[in-house]
């Protein structure tokens, strides 16, 4: 019999196959599927969780915001147009001119003096307009004599923007008394022009007001 050589295997004996070991990027794409495939585990498949880029969750958020935005924004108001027309009414009393204001009560209570004006009517021009206004309002009666100009503004009355348009004029007066008006003013009063430059409530009259005492100075 001859002798063993080291290292050698019995006789009889199996060899071992020695497995070869996977290169790592091989191992790293059988891992890749195995997670795609799902692993069984007590009969249930277990799913891939899918996850949301950044960019898209930023477009659902923005999304979402633009929508209750727009659930939020409120109908648009309603807008109606008018045109009034009025006049400063003065008088001259020594060296001094006097100018007629009259007085109303604001949606809040407060008494604001202003001039007299209203709205045109059907097939009447803006003098005549301007001319009934200051009679019905003043009980006073005038002469135009120029024109002022006009303001423009709006308020919001009953849940309605109205854009107004006032034209006014420079009249004289000629007759009439306080006590003959209607019962939309609360008072009328003549002023000092001066006075009556600082005691106007709205700025648009107060400007109108300053047209008038250029031309009558």
């Amino acid at each position: 019999m001859q002798p063993r050589a080291k290292g050698a295997a019995p006789a009889g004996a199996k060899r071992r196959r020695r497995r070869r070991r996977k290169p790592a990027a091989e191992r790293s794409k059988t891992a890749a599927t195995g997670a795609t495939t799902g692993a069984t585990t007590g009969g249930k498949t277990a799913q891939p969780v899918a996850t949301k880029s950044k960019s898209t969750a930023t477009r659902s958020t923005r999304k979402r915001k633009a929508t209750a935005k727009k659930k939020r924004r409120k109908p648009a108001t309603p807008t109606k147009r008018e045109v009034s027309a009025g006049g400063v009414v003065y008088r001259r009393e020594g060296d001094g001119i006097e100018v007629a204001l009259a007085s109303r009560r604001t949606r809040r209570g407060q008494l604001a003096w202003g001039l007299a004006k209203g709205g045109i009517e059907a097939n009447e021009s803006t003098e005549d307009a301007a001319i009934r206004e200051v009679r019905e309002e003043t009980g006073l009666k005038a002469e135009i004599e120029a024109s002022l100009g006009e303001t423009r503004y709006f308020y919001v009355w009953e849940d309605v923007r109205i854009r107004k348009t006032v034209h006014f004029f420079l009249m004289r007066h000629t007759g009439g008394d306080f006590d003959d008006r209607d019962d939309e003013m609360e008072e009328i009063r003549w002023f000092p022009l001066e006075r009556a430059l600082k005691r106007a409530a709205y700025r648009g009259e107060r400007e109108v007001l300053g047209r008038a005492a250029e031309l009558l100075r």
